[in-house]
């Protein structure tokens, strides 16, 4: 093994490598600057442009985009109080009052020491994962590997969202959607309810970004503001430095903890932060200068979502379980290149992995010395308001969803899924329960009928099988038990409280009735088609059924009656901003994408910023003529509107 990875070190010094994880990196950075995009949506944007890239440089790319977006996603979280993505969150609590401060240089010197050494710790514990793992990948058939899968969701499940139950119900959800399109056993076509672009399933870059992008750029438009008037850092850079290095045991056992969190299936991002955070705040003695600007607020999150990279990158290699939402689109670009995860990672495409953790560590240390170079530029973008990027943004989505098939229903699709992904970050549904329950469903139903077959009832004698079922139920158990819900009291007139339960009532009503339509379809298939799909269906139902009955007969302020908008709810609601989407989807009707993406940008300007009518057209301009060049480079035809059926226009225009 020493050798491959000694040769993956000298594959990474060609030329050609390092300008993809360059490309990679800086496309990384770009993503975690603009808040409400990160890593999810970035390797979805990027997804498109890999395939049929050699697999060793398409790796070192999305690899090299997603270890520095944990880095750069500091900037808005520092300077703009804005988490960049989901894992930034609580370095919010401490660096934006430093950058009040004036102390925003030392915040980010002290975030970019302590990501650093986070990144690398974790590529360090995953090449020690590599060379141990083999025996353990060895000793898994069929039925351990059904067993790891079923783990896996149980966790995410209980450990995402604001309820157990609906996180659970989440995944059974996620796994129908997942059984959207042929069935592996039958090639019958399920749930497509007569339309040809469901046969194949929908496609996980329209999952990836209508989960994640759009909800996050709606609500950050609902708080729109241009948070820093001063443009400036203020000073403190090397003090950053000399902080990471005094409190080095902090950032040593929050790179630890990131480690371990980021290695348990579907968590990641989601809480490790948080957790660190927890950490450093319950093993100190002088708590008072939390939330008001401690340097250590920053230094604990940032080390442990760094760190976690490295550790969710062990059961998404070794055993295709993806350790976050992000690598669950990380596994999705491995099937665009070929590449299978599993025993081969370490078998014969063990060069490969060795590739991947030297991306892994290089990226981080390019991320970090970039990220202190252009760090005083980025000051002055924080002055810009958000709506001036968002339309941009909006933009920039909806073609990358339309790289996944290069249809007009690719864009209908991520309009419907992005709504979806509206209402459940509003209500408290698990966005990464049922993005991971999508990815992990062909994987799974495969599983079983290869577990019935091979071993039959003699399935639950294995050794490994019946410890990863004690596991699982002591996962539940656990989780359940010491759950941060449990026993915990809400606000009668905070975001969980009964004031007006009909909004958290009609959506769960919804997302039920999802599973009980899908559970009727499923008669109609031959017995291998229709078991899957009728089981989870079930499993979902199951669970949505006691979340219905305790929502309704709730009398009290709990986690499951969760609603963002209770509380403190922002000016504007989300049907606004999800009615300017469909309006620009409108236009792209009359218009084509084009000229329909530029309409949409100068109104939207025009409407909600003071910025002239001059500056909103050249702006209109400027995103055809990034359309254009995109669709140069990409041989790319836009979807035409009604205007090219009686104008005639070059391609590129829709033509």
């Amino acid at each position: 093994m020493i050798e491959f990875f000694f040769q993956a070190l000298a594959d990474m010094a060609t030329p050609a490598h390092l300008l993809f994880l360059g490309l990679g990196t800086l496309l990384g950075l770009i993503v975690g600057i603009l808040p409400g995009l990160g890593g999810i949506a970035g390797l979805s944007i990027l997804l498109p442009f890999v395939f049929g890239m050699d697999e060793s440089h398409a790796l070192s790319m999305m690899i090299g985009l997603l270890a520095p977006t944990v880095t750069s996603d500091t900037f808005p979280s520092v300077l703009m109080g804005i988490p960049g993505t989901a894992g930034s969150q609580a370095t919010v609590v401490d660096g934006f009052p430093l950058a009040k401060k004036g102390e925003g240089a030392r915040a980010l010197g002290a975030a970019f020491t302590a990501s650093l050494f986070g990144g690398l710790f974790g590529a360090i514990i995953l090449t020690g994962a590599v060379f141990a793992a083999r025996p353990i990948i060895l000793a898994m058939g069929f039925g351990e590997q059904l067993l790891l899968i079923v783990l896996a969701l149980s966790m995410i499940g209980m450990l995402t969202g604001t309820s157990a139950l609906k996180g659970l119900a989440t995944c059974g959800i996620g796994l129908l959607v997942g059984s959207i399109g042929a069935a592996p056993a039958t090639g019958e076509f399920r749930m497509t309810f007569g339309s040809s672009y469901l046969s194949d399933g929908l496609p996980i870059v329209i999952i990836g970004l209508g989960m994640f992008a759009l909800p996050e750029i709606i609500d950050l438009l609902r708080r729109s503001r241009s948070i820093s008037e001063t443009g400036t850092l203020g000073h403190g850079w090397l003090q950053g430095f000399k902080d990471a290095v005094r409190h080095r045991w902090i950032v040593l056992r929050c790179s630890v903890i990131g480690c371990i969190v980021g290695a348990l299936p579907g968590l990641g991002g989601s809480v490790v932060d948080w957790i660190a955070y927890g950490h450093v705040i319950q093993t100190s003695k002088d708590r008072e200068g939390f939330g008001k600007g401690d340097i250590r607020g920053v230094l604990a999150p940032e080390s442990a979502n760094n760190a976690k990279e490295g550790g969710a990158l062990i059961p998404t290699l070794l055993f295709g379980i993806p350790g976050s939402g992000s690598m669950a689109i990380l596994l999705g670009g491995f099937v665009l290149v070929g590449v299978e995860p599993g025993i081969g990672m370490i078998t014969e495409n063990l060069n490969l992995t060795f590739v991947m953790i030297w991306s892994l560590a290089l990226a981080n240390v390019l991320g970090a010395i970039v990220c202190l170079a252009v760090a005083n530029h980025v000051a002055k973008l924080t002055t810009i308001r958000y709506a001036l990027l968002a339309p941009f943004m909006i933009m920039l989505i909806f073609f990358a969803a339309f790289q996944a098939t290069r249809d007009w229903q690719d864009l209908i699709a991520l309009l419907f899924v992005g709504t979806l992904g509206v209402f459940m970050k509003r209500f408290g549904w698990s966005r990464p329960a049922l993005l991971i329950g999508y990815f992990l469903a062909p994987r799974l139903e495969p599983k079983i009928y290869q577990a019935a077959q091979v071993y039959g009832w003699s399935f639950f004698e294995r050794p490994i099988v019946i410890a990863l079922l004690i596991l699982t139920i002591v996962s539940i158990y656990m989780a359940w038990r010491f759950s941060p819900n449990a026993g915990k009291t809400y606000a009668e007139d905070g975001p969980n409280g009964v004031q007006n339960k009909r909004p958290q009532l009609y959506f769960a009503v919804f997302m039920t009735a999802f599973a009980v339509v899908t559970f009727f379809d499923s008669f109609q298939y031959h017995v291998l088609g229709r078991t899957f799909p009728m089981i989870a269906s079930l499993v979902a139902i199951g669970l949505a059924t006691p979340l219905l009955i305790t929502m309704f007969r709730a009398n009290r302020p709990i986690a499951a009656l969760h609603d963002g908008e209770h509380g403190d709810p922002p000016e504007r609601s989300e049907y606004y901003y999800i009615a300017w989407v469909i309006g620009m989807l409108g236009a792209v009707a009359l218009v084509g994408f084009p000229f329909g993406c530029a309409l949409f940008i100068f109104a939207f300007t025009s409407w909600h910023t003071d910025s002239s009518r001059i500056r909103n057209a050249v702006m209109g301009i400027a995103g055809v003529a990034f359309l254009g060049l995109m669709s140069y480079f990409l041989t790319l035809r836009y979807p035409a509107g009604l205007l090219q059926s009686f104008v005639e226009m070059p391609w590129w225009l829709g033509g």
